[in-house]
């Protein structure tokens, strides 16, 4: 387990990364690598790092196969998934390659499934093939489509682990580098030559600073002093399930073809590293960035939302998916009949209420969804605003990007 909170006042360090998720963590491993004789501080305000949407996925190792060729996630979505299996491993992290299945249940889905298998044709993803009812059959038997697209680079990853694992081999350096839990940042002091990092219980002293802090990226960018037209809002998946009568019903993942107009990918199957499938996600609004369940509320997270314009004409955009949405949240019947579009067979005794998850979204001032990756650098900071999925899968290489783009702007030697 990693708990770590030291009582250290003022202390100094060439980088402080404020943010101990799965980004800032690949990023921290990264720039020691790169710059073995700086000294890199990770703060992070939880009592464990990667609390929150590192460890709330679906723990899919994502092939790179949806992305819109020649954007940042693409590219480094298939280069960070193949750095990520290496890694896996070398330090022997659980991990499982087997495959997935993209499944057209209507014909109306086949012209955006080809658009898929194209875009994983230019991402240069591997080992991926149409195939038709049949081999659907043989390799999902109790899943029913027109067509689908087999990707058998995909797997599943415990990015729990994976996380820790970057926290042992940034102290493993031994060069005074640190990841720090417990330790919540309040504000910032900026100097001539450095920026002051308040936390709750301390302060330390950075030459540079980059924050990675996910569902705070808004926020935290501000108290540093970057104005920003974006602005993060949550969204919470909600999962199910398969009960043990059920379970033999998947053997492998089971996606649906995406509705192109959302970034989220459908209600789908999951097999998970450590055992059990999951059904899931839907896709609600949260009134709290932080709250895992179906009623938790934020006042302050609440005002934010809907003190922002581009919240407002984001639901006038997608009102109607948004209700459909709320509909699976609260009715298992709802959310079990999605799940029946790809296996119809399914029971109500097959599924079982199970965990949710918080995604982060960042929204433009106009309602637009921000799809790709988004750093503002001023001063002597940088701050991700925006690091959307595949940000596990893909943690290595951005985790390198951010790293070669901190060591230009910062201009480390």
């Amino acid at each position: 387990m990693v708990h770590l909170c030291f009582d250290f006042m003022e202390q100094k360090f060439d980088i402080i990364i404020v943010g101990g998720g799965i980004v800032g963590l690949a990023t921290a491993y990264k720039l020691c690598n790169y710059h073995p004789n700086k000294t890199i501080l990770v703060l992070e305000k939880e009592k464990e790092v990667a609390q929150h949407q590192t460890s709330h996925n679906s723990g899919v190792i994502h092939s790179g196969i949806y992305y819109k060729p020649g954007s940042y996630k693409a590219k480094n979505c298939v280069d960070g998934r193949r750095e990520l299996v290496q890694f896996a491993k070398e330090y022997k992290i659980a991990h499982d390659i087997c495959g997935k299945i993209i499944v057209a249940t209507h014909e109306s889905e086949l012209a955006h499934m080809n658009k898929v298998f194209n875009n994983g044709i230019a991402n240069g993803v591997e080992d991926m093939e149409i195939i038709d009812p049949k081999r659907i059959k043989e390799i999902e038997p109790f899943c029913e489509g027109i067509a689908g697209i087999r990707v058998g680079c995909t797997g599943i990853i415990d990015y729990d682990s994976v996380a820790k694992k970057y926290v042992e081999l940034i102290h493993a350096k031994n060069n005074g580098s640190k990841v720090l839990t417990s330790q919540e940042v309040v504000g910032f002091e900026r100097g001539q030559e450095s920026t002051t990092v308040i936390t709750k219980k301390n302060k330390f002293i950075g030459k540079h600073i980059i924050t990675t802090s996910g569902l705070q990226a808004d926020r935290m960018a501000k108290k540093e002093g970057q104005k920003s037209d974006a602005e993060i809002i949550g969204f919470r998946g909600d999962y199910y399930d398969l009960t043990e009568k059920g379970l033999h019903k998947v053997k492998h993942l089971i996606y649906p073809v995406p509705n192109p107009k959302f970034p989220f990918l459908g209600v789908h199957f999951t097999r998970m590293i450590h055992g059990g499938t999951e059904c899931g996600p839907n896709a609600v609004f949260v009134f709290d960035r932080e709250g895992y369940s179906k009623t938790a509320f934020s006042f302050k997270d609440t005002i934010d939302a809907f003190g922002f314009k581009g919240t407002w004409k984001f639901f006038g955009k997608h009102w109607r998916f948004g209700l459909d949405e709320y509909r699976g949240a609260f009715s298992k019947t709802y959310f079990l009949n999605r799940l029946r579009k790809l296996i119809p067979s399914l029971e109500m005794d097959e599924i079982i209420a199970a965990r949710c998850g918080i995604r982060a979204m960042a929204l433009g001032p106009e309602g637009e969804m921000l799809d790709d990756f988004k750093i503002e650098k001023h001063g002597n900071a940088m701050h991700v605003i925006n690091s959307p999925s595949p940000a596990a899968t893909a943690s290595l290489a951005y985790g390198n990007e951010i790293a070669l783009m901190a060591t230009e702007y910062f201009n480390l030697k």
